[in-house]
């Protein structure tokens, strides 16, 4: 039982990741740093069912910082619930997120923009309780992204290094396609991988629909929805609020 909750857990970590333009409320992230001197903020939740428990990551924040060009600090502070067959819930303080993103190749009108976004979840959360993983893992993803006008895609991989006992190394892929519906809405769907990172338990691939309510360009709702067609079976979900602020650019004179 210990083992089956901290797959759990781990699986709703390892599915957060970050970026306005990609990360929340999806599942697959993006190489887009914030920019120098610049911060984002989230207060979200989003949870995994199957037919063995039901786990949800909330609430919890999310900060990133634009501390070099093209280099964002990200942190993620999480709640964590936990709850399968035949017991109560639990819930207390889960694995803190911590990772930087950095993008090595800016987007131009013939190349996509191409960085990495190294992560470790720090085993703060209490491993018996099913509300964290046991021991500090790590993930290394590879990011791409272009966008034409109104549409924007991005996607890549990479592997996700956990030692815990139960647990094993992984891989992990997704590719996203959105598009802004005006000033306000955007709306994207994707598809995202996850390799088998437990023994005896088999990988899983969910689609996933989602996007943006963008009340101001500071000030967003985010959501979205998805469930598992092929693998283990998975329904998930996120909601968040995000705020994003930072110096003026002065104006074009």
């Amino acid at each position: 039982m210990t083992m089956r909750k901290s797959v759990a857990l781990a699986l709703v970590f390892a599915l957060s990741a970050v970026g306005l333009k990609g990360g929340p409320p999806f599942l697959t992230d993006d190489p887009e740093p914030v920019e120098l001197n610049h911060w984002e903020f989230y207060i979200f939740g989003q949870g995994d069912r199957t037919s063995g428990y039901d786990a949800i990551t909330g609430p919890a924040i999310e900060m990133n910082y634009g501390i070099l060009p093209n280099t964002q600090l990200h942190l993620v502070a999480p709640m964590a619930n936990f709850s399968s067959t035949g017991t109560g819930w639990a819930s207390g303080y889960g694995d803190t997120e911590v990772g930087i993103k950095y993008r090595f190749l800016d987007e131009t009108d013939s190349l996509p923009q191409i960085g990495i976004f190294p992560m470790a979840e720090l085993a703060t959360g209490d491993s018996n309780s099913g509300l964290g993983n046991g021991k500090t893992w790590y993930r290394l993803p590879l990011w791409v992204q272009k966008s034409w006008g109104p549409w924007t895609s991005y996607g890549g991989g990479g592997l996700a290094l956990n030692s815990a006992p139960g647990q094993r190394n992984s891989g992990f892929a997704g590719w996203l396609v959105q598009r802004d519906l005006g000033k306000y809405i955007t709306l994207g769907t994707e598809v995202f991988w996850n390799g088998s990172d437990t023994v005896g338990v088999p990988g899983s691939a969910i689609a996933n629909i989602g996007g943006s309510v963008n009340f101001t360009e500071k000030f967003n709702l985010l959501f979205s929805v998805g469930r598992s067609f092929s693998g283990e079976r998975h329904s998930v979900w996120y909601f968040g609020l995000y705020w994003t602020g930072g110096p003026e650019k002065p104006e074009a004179k």
